[in-house]
């Protein structure tokens, strides 16, 4: 039986790390989004530029799959967690994984990516510190009256007051990928 390649989706966090990123015979590939983070000059420059040379392959999502992972994480209330070089990130993944040809795994740090992708069923592993182990909903509730709301909203209607982002529920989770 022959297994399938791996390719690795790496955020701008991966490339922040400082870690040396090497992943043997794997593909990695980030999008275009990421790449416009990294300003020259310096080691998180250095780092990126590195990788250019070892075979990072930049890629950018359709929009149909960018407006799709918009849609989940709006239902899983991380929608404004996520910069939009997060979602392009997350739909790539997604692109990728349904052509079916390479496992495909996300190499991020980043919670609220962590949690779309488990969504998702795509799989990732952190960097610097564990991943997460349990899948949140966000919800929202008032500050003041204590008003809870699906949707985020920054100002209470009812009584003026600020609204926060409170986990409504979460469910454990199995580790979505093997380490290395």
């Amino acid at each position: 039986m022959k297994t399938m390649k791996r390719k690795y989706i790496i955020d701008t966090s991966a490339i922040f790390s400082g870690k040396p990123i090497d992943l043997g015979e794997s593909e990695i590939i980030t999008t275009l989004k990421v790449s416009d983070e990294i300003t020259a000059g310096g080691r998180d420059y250095q780092n990126f530029q590195y990788l250019k040379e070892k075979g990072l392959i930049i890629l950018t999502p359709t929009k149909n799959v960018i407006k799709e992972v918009e849609k989940i994480s709006n239902k899983t209330g991380d929608k404004n967690r996520l910069s939009d070089t997060d979602i392009e990130l997350i739909a790539l993944a997604l692109e990728l994984k349904r052509k079916g040809d390479s496992e495909i795994i996300i190499l991020t740090d980043d919670y609220s990516i962590q949690n779309v992708a488990n969504t998702l069923n795509l799989k990732f592993e952190s960097i610097n510190q564990a991943g997460i182990t349990k899948r949140f909903k966000w919800g929202y509730r008032c500050r003041g009256c204590g008003k809870k709301f699906k949707d985020s909203i920054k100002i209470c209607p009812i009584c003026g007051a600020e609204i926060r982002s409170i986990v409504s529920n979460k469910k454990i989770i199995n580790n979505c990928s093997d380490k290395k």
